[in-house]
């Protein structure tokens, strides 16, 4: 094996391979979150879990009093507000413009602003891949308040991925960066959770879905996505992010029996081209 082929194999590893598993726990949340009992606002539900797994970072990572102590607190407070815009904003966006493009609009939005300027072919051909996935099968709908929503949320998380990026390139532990910002955007959420109500976590279907969206969702798969920060660049992650919708539209496949047409597939085909080479 040449020298080359054994460094890049350590930096797929440390790099677009943590990235990858996180969209593989991200790509469950409209399931999961379909579950959730019909008194549940949509936006409750998302806020649920960040703040659940807000804390989880927080409580958990060592280290967040020294990110406190030396890294910009203005960075910090945008990525708390980013983190606690796109839960608040993307799951209205799906309850109003359906599942399709809402996570269409909101997962192209990021790898645009940030990838089509480093990478313009992969990253256009991603976003091409991505939007035949989801919308191939030509039943979306399309609500203007809805697609203002997504967009927010992709603006956000571009937003989130470019400071934790750049924090983390300062030499912070990923690990303390992600449970600092995590536990500033909690903090903003719960006012939010309390004033939509949180009846409906009373029930069984409530606790088990704030449960899996808290610890999975965002506990572990944002874990995951600040380790691969450390090796990978924001436009990289953002651009390996648009795998979510490909697991999203097989587990739809697989557990709630939904059926893809052939411009679906063809579309998860190229989507898994472009991310294939990004990752190389």
């Amino acid at each position: 094996m040449s020298s080359v082929g054994v460094r890049a194999r350590p930096r797929f590893l440390h790099g677009p391979l943590p990235i990858l598993a996180a969209c593989v726990l991200w790509g469950t949340t409209g399931t999961v979150s379909s579950l959730a009992p019909e008194s549940a606002p949509a936006a409750a539900v998302g806020a649920a879990g960040l703040v659940v797994g807000g804390c989880l970072l927080l409580l958990t990572a060592r280290g967040t009093r020294e990110v406190v102590r030396t890294a910009d607190r203005r960075l910090l407070a945008l990525g708390a507000v980013a983190v606690a815009g796109y839960a608040l904003a993307f799951y209205p966006a799906v309850a109003r413009t359906g599942v399709a493009v809402a996570t269409t609009v909101a997962l192209a939005t990021a790898p645009v602003v940030l990838g089509v300027r480093a990478r313009p072919l992969v990253t256009l051909t991603a976003v091409a891949g991505c939007a035949l996935l989801v919308l191939g099968g030509g039943e979306a709908r399309v609500d203007l308040v809805g697609v203002a929503a997504a967009l927010v949320a992709g603006l956000s998380y571009a937003a989130y991925s470019v400071i934790c990026a750049h924090l983390i390139g300062q030499g912070l532990p990923s690990r303390a960066v992600v449970g600092t910002v995590f536990g500033g955007a909690s903090a903003l959420t719960l006012p939010v959770l309390l004033v939509l109500g949180v009846g409906w976590l009373g029930t069984g279907a409530g606790v088990a879905v704030v449960a899996h969206l808290s610890v999975f969702t965002t506990f572990v798969a944002y874990l995951l996505f600040g380790r691969g920060l450390r090796h990978t660049s924001a436009a990289a992650a953002t651009t390996l992010t648009l795998a979510e919708p490909a697991v999203a539209a097989v587990l739809g496949v697989v557990v709630l029996h939904e059926r893809l047409p052939l411009v679906s597939w063809c579309g998860m085909g190229v989507l898994a081209v472009a991310l294939a080479a990004l990752a190389r």
